[in-house]
């Protein structure tokens, strides 16, 4: 059995890996934005999943979260899953919060982080980034710079395991209804890293699309651009990832 936070529980992806990592047998911690949000896991709670409450836009929250969550046992695997597609949270729930709760969770075994196929448009440069959400943000670029995290936690951290996933454009909230990537399998390459024992899950850096490893955006494996986003990321949160 392993203990795994699951982020961005209460729908779509998020909520699918939840249950079925929870039917699997595994020690699941599940998370919704708010007390209402909450209403929506109630049924993996009912079934002994564990639940934390933090709106990801604001960094208090999600250092709070942190906090209580270090004050239990360590996790196997984080699946970095909440994400939105447009408007001023994006940069601060898709970049900000992955990399704060990859600092300061203590001990985390593996780290599966969500991608996009969005990634390849992104601009590889985090120069006049506002990473504050004053401002509607770039999904590609987020995308992107979440991606390159997780190449660069593989370089930097390698006793933990990390690896980013295109889930495809599936028919979620966020992807709409007519999107045409398979909603059943979009979340089964997430679980499979987080808990898989066979070599290929076991495997750190790469970037996923349905189990097959493919080859991302160019930056993502560039030791630069890996260091100067690292450096912006800590110069803005004040936290540094080692």
């Amino acid at each position: 059995m392993s203990r795994i936070l699951v982020t961005g529980s209460t729908d779509g992806l998020g909520r699918a890996a939840a249950d079925a990592l929870l039917s699997a047998g595994h020690d699941v911690v599940v998370h919704a934005r708010t007390e209402q949000r909450a209403a929506a896991v109630q049924d993996m709670t009912d079934r002994g999943a564990g639940l934390v409450l933090g709106d990801f836009t604001d960094r208090d929250a999600v250092r709070r979260i942190a906090a209580e969550l270090d004050d239990t046992a360590p996790f196997d695997a984080v699946i970095h899953n909440v994400g939105v597609w447009s408007g001023p949270a994006v940069m601060p729930v898709n970049v900000i919060a992955p990399y704060l709760l990859t600092a300061l969770l203590r001990g985390t075994r593996r780290h599966v982080y969500l991608s996009s196929g969005s990634h390849y448009q992104g601009h590889a440069s985090t120069d006049g980034t506002d990473w504050t959400g004053r401002g509607p943000g770039s999904y590609a670029d987020s995308k992107l710079f979440v991606t390159a995290l997780a190449a660069a936690m593989a370089r930097l951290r390698p006793e933990s395991l990390s690896n980013a996933v295109d889930p495809g454009w599936v028919p979620t909230r966020m992807g709409g209804p007519h999107a045409p990537d398979d909603l059943e399998l979009g979340h089964q390459t997430q679980v499979w890293l987080a808990t898989g024992d066979d070599p290929e899950a076991l495997t750190s850096g790469g970037y996923w699309y349905h189990r097959q490893r493919q080859q991302p955006h160019a930056a993502v494996h560039d030791r630069g651009f890996q260091d100067r986003l690292v450096h912006a990321l800590r110069e803005e949160t004040g936290t540094a990832l080692d």
